[in-house]
């Protein structure tokens, strides 16, 4: 369902467990396939929904807290009406400006809850955030910051003679450190301002942030036996694999949580009814595994690296389920994928880069729903020359290798890809002396790629020293084959024995 200019809508909010109301004031590109809306939020919450004396009472949402200073929360958003929200009145637009921002959804009460907490803050403290100059200097531990300085490090932590002197900076709202202690969480836990920690500790194994103003935790969990988390914590970010033993204490059982992993989902105890999660670099994801363990989630993403998805039908398990979000995800077909009535709280499906078939009947089975108001994004349908490149890449296991950069191995895939595009235009009607030339030719240049980078870097060892020879052979092997297949004479065009002793002669690893 497309809005109107004028409605007013409203939903519950299950963070202020009330219900918030917003305004359509403008839609834009109204005639194109993907029209936008400009979303208001109000400044109203009920226990039930709004009657019409109510809805021409309402106002603008005044939104002061941190740097923002009597705006309004006012972007640009599909024009689709999200599920769950109720049209409950259309009355003259509150605000009639130009609207330059846009989101990825709604989001109508997230402003309202950030005003709340905002005003539950010490009058005074606020005062002094407000009062900050970025004209006025402060000394910390022998450095110098601006007084509205708003991040600090180790840099500045281990140079501070004490934690108080932390007060001279009342905009600070981040902080990052790899040698956390127990001082310092306790200072987080009294400083409402602080939102954002990037946290490791050698020495701190439990860890209790109950109290604080955080919003988004970066956690380096090793070592970590026991975390309490605040309430409004918006995101946990788990920096590798915690203890199986982990005990993590959320006092709404992460109903309001997103827990983002990177690599795997891993095991630990709490959070049962977590509502987000996003699994990030993924090489595997199991949904009948995140389906068993989070129930009741309402959001999932998962970017693969590329990544091989199974049991993608136990994602219709999760009935609750408003946003899923896929980069990279491979190994699915559009028959495994749920139908748009297994998931009828669906109001976001964002899908980029997957196998071309199932984009292509996933597509035109969420049609109807998109029409209806889905917001529906599959993009970069790929096709199996891509899924040979990237997703079976012998090589594309080096990344994440402790001894391996990135860009090494980056570098390495690039190195396969060239040869397939050598071999792909190879076939039955090539030439013998075009075959060898050009096969000579890109051994000669996968070799020199190994050579450069154990040049730079020395990383090859025995094991990708034999990656590397079996990649070339096999890929050989399977020249030869798909030739004779071909009814072609694979032998007489693919040379292996002569082509691999010139990769040993050649290399230099």
């Amino acid at each position: 369902m497309l809005a109107n200019v004028g409605d007013v809508y409203s939903v519950f909010s299950s963070e202020l467990q009330q219900y918030v109301a917003c305004q359509v004031t403008r839609i834009k590109d109204a005639s194109s396939s993907k029209p936008v809306a400009a979303v208001l939020e109000l400044d109203w919450t009920g226990d039930a929904l709004p009657d019409a004396a109510a809805v021409q009472a309402m106002r603008p949402l005044l939104c002061d807290y941190f740097f923002w200073n009597n705006r309004h929360d006012h972007c640009y958003a599909t024009a689709n009406v999200p599920p769950g929200h109720t049209l409950v009145g259309n009355i003259a637009p509150l605000v009639d400006v130009e609207v330059n921002s846009y989101r990825s959804g709604w989001n109508v009460g997230d402003s309202v809850l950030r005003q709340r907490n905002w005003e539950r803050i010490d009058p005074i403290r606020r005062q002094q955030f407000k009062a900050a100059s970025d004209e006025r200097e402060v000394t910390l531990g022998g450095q110098v910051f601006r007084q509205d300085a708003t991040k600090i490090n180790d840099s500045a932590l281990r140079a501070l003679d004490d934690l108080s002197e932390l007060a001279q900076l009342p905009c600070l709202m981040s902080i990052e450190t790899s040698d956390g202690t127990q001082a310092l969480m306790e200072f987080i836990k009294g400083n409402p301002f602080i939102n954002e920690l990037h946290w490791q500790s050698s020495t701190v194994h439990a860890l209790d942030f109950s109290g604080s103003g955080l919003n988004r935790l970066i956690l380096q969990p090793d070592g970590v036996t026991s975390l309490v988390l605040n309430e409004g914590l918006g995101l946990l970010a788990l920096r590798s694999a915690p203890s199986p033993a982990l005990r993590i204490a959320d006092g709404a059982d992460g109903r309001h949580l997103t827990l983002q992993c990177t690599h795997a989902l891993p095991p630990f105890h709490g959070l049962e009814r977590l509502g987000g999660l996003s699994l990030l670099g993924m090489k595997e994801a199991d949904l009948a595994q995140v389906a068993r363990r989070f129930p009741h989630l309402t959001a999932l993403r998962i970017w693969g690296k590329p990544g091989l998805a199974s049991q993608m039908d136990s994602l219709a398990q999760l009935t609750q389920l408003r946003m899923f979000t896929t980069y990279d995800l491979f190994g699915f077909t559009a028959d495994e994928f749920p139908s748009a009535a297994q998931l009828p709280q669906l109001s976001a499906l964002w899908m980029t880069s997957l196998p071309a078939d199932a984009a292509k009947g996933i597509k035109t089975a969420y049609k109807k729903a998109a029409a209806q108001g889905l917001d529906l994004s599959i993009s970069k349908a790929r096709k199996p020359e891509w899924l040979a490149e990237n997703l079976l890449n012998p090589f594309r296991d080096w990344d994440g290798r402790e001894h391996i950069s990135p860009a090494y191995a980056k570098k390495a895939a690039q190195a396969y890809k060239n040869m397939l595009a050598v071999t792909r235009d190879i076939d039955v009607a090539t030439e013998a002396p075009a075959a060898a030339a050009a096969l000579e030719t890109m051994v000669t240049a996968y070799v020199d790629a190994f050579n450069k980078i154990e040049r730079r870097a020395s990383i090859i060892e025995t094991v990708e020293r034999e990656e590397i020879y079996t990649v070339l052979a096999d890929l050989l092997a399977q020249l030869r084959q798909q030739l004779q297949q071909a009814g072609g004479q694979g032998a007489a065009l693919v040379d292996e024995a002569a082509l691999l002793e010139r990769f040993d002669r050649l290399r230099e690893f």
